[in-house]
């Protein structure tokens, strides 16, 4: 399963787009997304408008693959689960966010290793053939360079 996370604060059409029309090539994959109700419906993919805490962690948990756009909550979980993610930024120049925050942590997420980016749909659809199924590999974890008392705390806050 796939799971792909666009966050609460307004719709991200460009990612849900690009999953939906690449979900054609994923011979019939399961593809839960979280997302805002948008002007854009999708045909090939599971919208789900908000869901519970306890249901993201639920879809973290089964996803065998997270695509997300630039939320630090879903990175975070990411990396603590030790799941493969590509992440996509929210831009200003589609009026997606308010500033370039989201593209800053990618670039930066990206020049560590931490996380798969893909800077536009092109590129996230590229990278998502490449990775699925035979390819899934987390490139980090926090697991390895957090303490478990840290890892609690990080769990606890984004089950609150």
């Amino acid at each position: 399963m796939i799971f792909v996370t666009a966050g609460t604060q307004k719709p991200f059409d460009r990612l849900i787009k690009a999953v939906d029309e690449l979900a054609l090539n994923l011979n019939g994959v399961q593809i839960i997304a979280q997302s805002l109700t948008s002007n854009y419906v999708a045909k090939n993919i599971t919208v789900l408008n908000l869901i519970s805490p306890d249901d993201f962690n639920n879809y973290i948990d089964s996803a065998q693959l997270i695509i997300s756009h630039a939320g630090m909550g879903t990175i975070i979980s990411a990396l603590v689960k030790s799941k493969p993610i590509i992440v996509m930024p929210r831009l200003v120049k589609y009026n997606e966010h308010r500033n370039e925050h989201q593209l800053a942590t990618v670039q930066k997420m990206d020049s560590l290793g931490y996380v798969d980016v893909a800077y536009d749909e092109t590129e996230l659809k590229v990278k998502v053939s490449a990775m699925w199924p035979g390819n899934l590999k987390a490139r980090s974890t926090i697991n390895n360079v957090a303490s478990d008392d840290l890892i609690k705390s990080i769990h606890a806050f984004i089950k609150f």
